[in-house]
């Protein structure tokens, strides 16, 4: 079927495709395929510590990942702690400055005497219930002039010393 590959028309033909060239690719394919399992495929040491090695790194950086995310949530969760207690301290501060302010006003004469006189039912010395009483003018305050003894202050070694040193 050697045919003159030229054509003079302004269609050319079509051209058949060789589907014997299609059958064999197929075949040999399928024959590889085939063999495929049978065979062990071997990666070679070098490829293996590539492999062991990429491993390794993406295991060490997802433990660092997730040991900084446990720490920002420990960092976080300590946060919230210290905010709270402050919020607390704040609230006590005020409580305080309350009560001394309540204090203040209690101490206030004019509000003593008043409460005394209502819930105690007490009252104002008349001059009648005055006693004076005389005391005598002696002075019971002993004067610093007088002589301490300073040897009750020592310990035993040196009291020891000094009684040797003393009787020579």
């Amino acid at each position: 079927m050697a045919r003159n590959r030229y054509e003079y028309s302004t269609s050319p033909r079509k051209l058949e495709p060789d589907y014997s060239n299609r059958k064999q690719t197929k075949k040999n394919k399928m024959r590889i395929a085939k063999d495929l399992p049978e065979r062990k495929t071997r990666i070679s040491t070098a490829q293996r510590k590539k492999q062991m090695r990429i491993t390794l790194i993406v295991i060490a950086v997802f433990i660092a990942l997730l040991t900084i995310s446990y720490r920002n949530s420990q960092i976080n969760e300590k946060f919230s702690q210290v905010q709270g207690l402050k919020k607390e301290l704040s609230s006590i501060q005020k409580e305080n400055e309350q009560l001394k302010v309540n204090i203040e006003n209690g101490l206030n004469l004019n509000n003593i005497e008043k409460l005394a006189k209502e819930k105690l039912g007490m009252q104002k010395l008349t001059n009648k219930q005055t006693i004076y009483i005389s005391l005598p003018k002696k002075d019971y305050v002993e004067s610093d002039t007088e002589d301490t003894n300073t040897e009750d202050n020592e310990n035993w070694f040196q009291k020891l010393v000094n009684k040797i040193f003393n009787k020579k």
